[in-house]
């Protein structure tokens, strides 16, 4: 399928601001969940668009300095440790994609969302795997993607034992080895499992 098709099929039918929206660190134990929305003009036509997963970190840079260039509006949104520790992934995601939506300054007349079902008051449809079928969504996790990938080298100047430059926070090898040197810090998810584990363990050795 023409992974512009959704959008073409849209204007067709009036709809002029199609914004597409996705999440990315849902699985990481380190670092925030980022949510991105995108809106593409009618003429934007790039070359290897699609899930951010999907692409080298050389390509998905390219792509999202010509997104940044070209796109009508880019919003990114932040969700931190704590809350996705308080709501859940499922949750944050959901508040992450609503943030961005809310913080648009041209309001879209149609969401797509990756698998997502949004409670604004917009026509949305939510496309499972919708980063494969739709350029406003390929484009929004390109977009989220390379901007938390960003913030965790940050953050690897914070906590260069980490290694968070390379890991980006998911649970590696490396990874779990430094926490169990190192212990937790400031960005760890303490929901997840294995620094649940590491926290449970330093209580038993504690009392």
């Amino acid at each position: 399928m023409n992974i512009y098709q959704y959008e073409i099929n849209l204007r067709k039918k009036g709809y002029k601001y199609i914004c597409g929206t996705d999440e990315v660190g849902r699985g990481p134990m380190a670092g925030p969940l980022v949510a991105a929305a995108v809106v593409l003009p009618e003429d934007f036509h790039i070359e290897g668009l699609n899930d951010s997963k999907k692409l080298t970190s050389k390509k998905r840079e390219e792509l999202y300095q010509e997104i940044l260039k070209h796109a009508i509006e880019v919003q990114v949104s932040y969700i931190d440790v704590d809350t996705v520790d308080k709501l859940n992934v499922y949750w944050a995601s959901k508040l992450a994609m609503t943030n961005c939506i809310k913080k648009m300054k041209i309001k879209p007349d149609y969401i797509l969302s990756d698998a997502m079902k949004l409670d604004v008051d917009i026509p949305c449809l939510d496309l499972i795997n919708g980063d494969a079928q739709s350029a406003s969504i390929a484009a929004a996790s390109i977009v989220a993607k390379v901007s938390r990938d960003h913030y965790m080298i940050e953050m690897d100047k914070l906590y260069p034992e980490y290694g968070f430059k390379n890991h980006k926070g998911y649970c590696t090898k490396g990874h779990l080895e430094a926490l169990d040197k190192y212990g937790v810090c400031k960005i760890h998810r303490k929901s997840f499992a294995p620094v649940k584990r590491y926290l449970s363990k330093q209580l038993t050795l504690n009392i």
